[in-house]
């Protein structure tokens, strides 16, 4: 059994740890409630583009108005986003999405290339030898739209260049903070199709059947509209992602705490325990050495 001295350092350690982990905690409480406001900002602009999108394409003739719009007949590789966090201590937030990328594209048809965002991620796939086109690691704890567009601007340019021809984006969909959801979503090339569409963004937009005429024409305003729209659902994903983090960081942080909590009762208990057999040794040394002089 340990000395009194050993159980006393180990719960002063145990002690320190559980501090550590409940300032973590409230950190994370902190930026998850950011990075929901930022993702609450971008939905309004995000469902309107959606619906202006969704009205022209519905027009009579707008079949292959733009090639982002259009599938390619035989298809020889993939693309996939993998967003991850740059760093740890989030439970199995980061081996959730490795686990269902792995899942979803190792017995994929077509070959697939990878774009990582967050330091995590790219090291997981460098490891498993998969191949990287790209990585985007360390990004603000709140991101700008100018931050990441150059995301969605690498994938539009490689997807018009006919260098890849399906493009999907894997990220963690924030539920609630104690439920997080590994997604995916099929980015290009984008689908826009039926009478009623739910959008990501909460809300049912309605195909309009009349036919209108735009300024200016159609190919222009999804020329400026799509590849934008491309670029904020990436951004999108990086608050949802970010979000998620926050979040199952600060779940992570919180049983840290409470299992210190416990530890520390514990090793209290072990260090009464041996604390009371010194002090019982003690005085059995002691009655031992009165009874000894008396008989002497």
């Amino acid at each position: 059994m340990a000395s009194a001295r050993e159980m006393r350092l180990r719960i002063k350690s145990v002690k320190n740890i559980s501090q550590v982990t409940r300032a973590l905690e409230a950190v994370s409480a902190a930026k998850v409630r950011k990075a929901i406001q930022a993702l609450n900002a971008t939905r309004s602009y995000a469902a309107k583009a959606w619906q202006v999108l969704t009205h022209i394409t519905n027009q009579p003739g707008s079949l292959n108005l733009h090639p982002l719009l259009t599938a390619r007949t035989n298809p020889q590789n993939a693309l996939v986003i993998v967003m991850t966090a740059d760093r740890g201590l989030a439970g199995a937030y980061n081996t959730n999405v490795i686990r269902y990328v792995l899942q979803r594209f190792d017995n994929y048809p077509l070959p697939v290339k990878y774009i990582t965002v967050g330091r995590k991620g790219r090291d997981l796939m460098a490891r498993m030898r998969k191949p990287i086109l790209a990585d985007f690691s360390n990004l603000p704890s709140a991101p700008k739209f100018s931050a990441v567009s150059a995301i969605g601007r690498l994938v539009v340019d490689d997807f018009i260049k006919g260098e890849v021809d399906e493009v999907y984006l894997v990220y963690t969909d924030f539920v609630s903070m104690a439920r997080q959801v590994t997604n995916v979503k099929k980015l290009l090339p984008l689908e826009i199709s039926g009478d009623q569409l739910v959008t990501d963004f909460g809300e049912h937009h309605t195909a309009a059947a009349a036919a209108y005429e735009f300024e200016p024409d159609q190919k222009e305003i999804l020329n400026e509209m799509i590849p934008r729209f491309t670029a904020l659902q990436v951004y999108q994903a990086v608050l949802e992602s970010q979000a998620s983090e926050h979040a199952a960081r600060m779940v992570a942080m919180r049983n840290a705490t409470d299992n210190a909590k416990d530890l520390v009762g514990a090793l209290q208990l072990a260090y009464n325990k041996v604390r009371q057999q010194a002090i019982t040794n003690d005085i059995l040394d002691i009655v031992g050495g009165a009874e000894a002089l008396a008989a002497e």
